[in-house]
């Protein structure tokens, strides 16, 4: 059932579905996706656990954030919903930019159990080659309305930024640009040892958005926390090995599927 709350005069999209009676879990999606992206996950869960499926503020049905937010405002969000809805230690599976938040709100709060699906929350390590393309663009941003007058300087502008910024940047609103930029800069590999969730690490050993390194030291931070990788997949590991990826879902997840 398709479903909206307001909190804090933000409407919030979300999904309700499996048994009311189950164990609560909550499927947060990743960057430029919404909770349809994760379906295909909400399928396994949905026969024995109370399942919500979110569309982040900013992606889906759900309304875009009125200033710059970083992981603790999507956060606080998230907890504000599982408040409201009266949800009691839920279990958190977060894909990507979703694994972000999972991570700060479990570092704080009792949550029963939490997956963290081909997961952002490491900083990644830029190239000279990346340095040098953002500082060649945001010198460009300064000097080419001076050399090439505002018209003209905002085209050539524009087409730097095509040919050097992610996909994902590209196709957001500026609101949405301003906030991946200040989300995909925040490292959350100080909160991870607060964790006392068990946790399940997912990954595509050949992801290249979140590299399987970054799952390898989320599982040395993170006390009680296993890794399961699967070959010849990327960052959508749950799409591309849908069978192995339910085996392993079924089996930490056995317990509340039976409840």
């Amino acid at each position: 059932m398709e479903k909206d709350l307001i909190i804090d005069g933000i409407t919030l999209h979300y999904s309700e579905s499996g048994n009311p009676q189950g164990a609560p879990i909550l499927l947060l999606h990743g960057w430029g996706c919404n909770h349809t992206t994760l379906a295909s996950i909400q399928k396994i869960v949905e026969p024995g656990m109370h399942v919500f499926s979110v569309d982040f503020p900013g992606f889906g049905q759900s309304a875009e954030p009125k200033e710059v937010w970083g992981i603790e405002e999507y956060t606080r969000l998230i907890e504000k919903m599982i408040e409201k809805l009266g949800i009691d230690n839920p279990v958190l599976l977060g894909h990507s930019f979703g694994g972000r938040v999972s991570i700060l709100l479990s570092s704080r709060r009792p949550v029963n159990k939490v997956i963290l699906v081909d997961a952002a929350g490491v900083k990644p390590r830029h190239s000279l080659r990346w340095y040098f393309k953002v500082y060649s663009y945001k010198l460009a941003k300064k000097l080419y309305p001076l050399v090439f007058g505002k018209k003209k300087a905002q085209e050539k502008i524009d087409r730097a930024r095509a040919k050097r910024g992610s996909s994902d940047y590209n196709n957001a609103t500026p609101m949405m640009r301003a906030i991946l930029s200040k989300c995909v800069n925040e490292d959350l590999c100080s909160v991870m040892p607060a964790i006392k969730a068990p946790v399940l690490l997912v990954w595509g050993e050949n992801d290249t958005a979140t590299p399987l390194s970054d799952a390898k030291k989320m599982e040395k931070l993170i006390p009680d926390a296993g890794l399961v990788s699967f070959p010849g997949c990327g960052h959508y590991s749950f799409l591309e090995n849908p069978m192995g990826f339910k085996a392993v879902i079924r089996s930490f997840l056995k317990k509340e599927l039976q409840s």
